[in-house]
Order: structure tokens, then sequence, then C-alpha cells
């Protein structure tokens, strides 16, 4: 099925009116109304981010397009914005739905409504080809005095700062690209991430920086990411969850997100949303 971006298709509208009466929230009332579902991501590849004529590109947004096409939702509005932008956006009804990849943490969990996970996700560093300062880890950084940069509002700050990291010592920019850039000017020793992202930099970079391996972090420092809604949401999240139940780890599933990098090892197991939130 072809899906339509900022137009509404006539079967979407029909089946969007009909799903909706099984909920009640800001969201059923925008479907029923026969309005787009507008979708938040930042630039943030290999998880989210636009295509060149701002269509919604990466294993995040093909996951969630896919999980909502088996509800009948085809009618889908891509909005970008910053990195910390997404919460506060979704918060004030900007965007209905977040994607980017966006781990699932405690301190998020007391502001939006988390899908089921979709994938398990590890950290990971960009440093000078060599690796010169040997940082593997977050306790690298702390005993090294090294600094770190990593995009303001991921959670990577959180980790480094519960590894001791001391706070003058974590540079906070906007993305990815400005992560690489401050690495390869030397203003930092390393950029964190995801390993996706890392990995992404890395390749990028004609060999100016190299990722680290995720496998040398400790387990506490591995997450699992889930697609964002607003609390108020929380039926249409169950009516979600039910589908993606179903589309998670599929033949469709996998072939749809194989580009971007994700395989059979990024399945997030059966962890559930609810103990993320409670040991993440």
């Amino acid at each position: 099925m072809k899906k339509s971006f900022r137009t509404i298709a006539a079967a979407a509208i029909a089946l969007g009116t009909t799903a909706a009466a099984a909920f009640a929230g800001p969201l059923s009332d925008r479907i029923a109304a026969g309005e787009t579902i507008r979708i938040g991501f930042a630039n943030e590849i290999p998880f989210a981010y636009p295509g060149p004529n701002g269509e919604p590109k990466g294993f995040v947004n093909a996951h969630t397009l896919g999980v909502l096409e088996k509800m009948g939702y085809t009618s889908i509005e891509p909005v970008q914005t910053d990195w910390g932008g997404l919460i506060p956006g979704l918060q004030a009804g900007r965007f209905d739905i977040i994607t980017g990849g966006m781990n699932i943490l405690a301190s998020r969990c007391e502001n939006i409504a988390f899908s089921d996970p979709i994938a398990k996700i590890g950290d990971a560093f960009i440093v000078a080809a060599g690796n010169p300062k040997g940082i593997q880890t977050y306790v690298d950084v702390k005993d090294k005095g090294a600094v770190m940069v990593t995009g303001a509002g991921y959670s990577n700050i959180e980790a480094a700062k519960a590894a001791g990291v001391a706070e003058a010592n974590i540079m906070q920019v906007p993305g990815p690209t400005e992560i690489l850039a401050a690495v390869t000017a030397g203003r930092a020793d390393a950029g964190t991430g995801t390993y996706f992202t890392m990995k992404q930099l890395a390749d990028s970079s004609n060999g100016a920086v190299e990722v680290t391996d995720p496998n040398a972090m400790p387990e506490e420092s591995f997450n699992w990411a889930g697609i964002g809604f607003r609390k108020e949401d929380q039926d249409f999240v169950d009516a979600f969850n039910a589908a993606q139940k179903d589309y998670l780890g599929s033949e469709a599933m996998m072939a749809a997100v194989a580009e971007y990098g994700y395989g059979e090892a990024s399945l997030p197991g059966d962890v559930t949303t609810e103990w993320v939130c409670a040991n993440r």
C-alpha cells in the first residue's frame, strides 16, 4: 500500500474513523476528524531522519509506518525538529508520535508514554583514529579526565554522570553532525551516542575517527528504544502495541528495516516497557 504524506486518502479516513471510536484522546480526535497523524523526529541517521523530500526515513520510522499501516492508518505527516525538541513538541501537541530511536528511561517515562520496546541499543564512542586515549567506556572518560561530547537530551548524559564523569567534561551539542565536528577538531576526546549513530559517523569520516566496540560497555549501559506518545493517548498506545506484537520481527518488518542496519541482533527480546522504566 502506498503511503501518502501530508495528504489524506479516503480509505485511511474510513479505517481511521472506525478505529478511533475505540480510543479517547487527542490523537484519536485528530483521526476521527480526518486529520493526519504527525510523527516527529530529528536528523538521527539511521534511526529516523528526513529523506530528500522530507519523507520519514530510518529504521524507527520504517517500523512505525509499518505498524500504523497494520492498524489501518496511512495518512502520515512527518515533522522534523531538533532532538531536544521531541518531548516538548509532543507535549505541546506539535506532533502526535515521536520516533527518532528514543531510549526508554525512567526520567522520560514520567513525561510521556512509550510503546513496547522495538530495539535493544548499545552505546559506543567515536574517537580519533588509533584511539590515542584508550577510551572504551564512560569510566575511561572519567579516569582519564577526558572531554566527552554528546547530543543535548541524549541518554548518554545520564549514563556518563552515573559513571562519575564531571558535568564540566560533558559537552552538549545539537546532534550527530556537531558531535563529529567536535571530535575531529580536537575540542572533545570522544563523542558518544548509540552504536548505530556512532558507526555511521565513523564510516562518513574518511578515517578521521573510529568507533569503539559497544560490547566493551557494561551491561547496564544497554538500553531499549520505544516509540513515544502523549500519556493521554494510552488507549492508542495499547492498540499500537497489539499491532506491533505481530509486526515486530516479521519478514515484512525485517525487510523494511534491513537497509538501515537493523538485524536480528537488534530485536528487543522479551523485556517490557514497565521493566525498562523501572531499571533505566
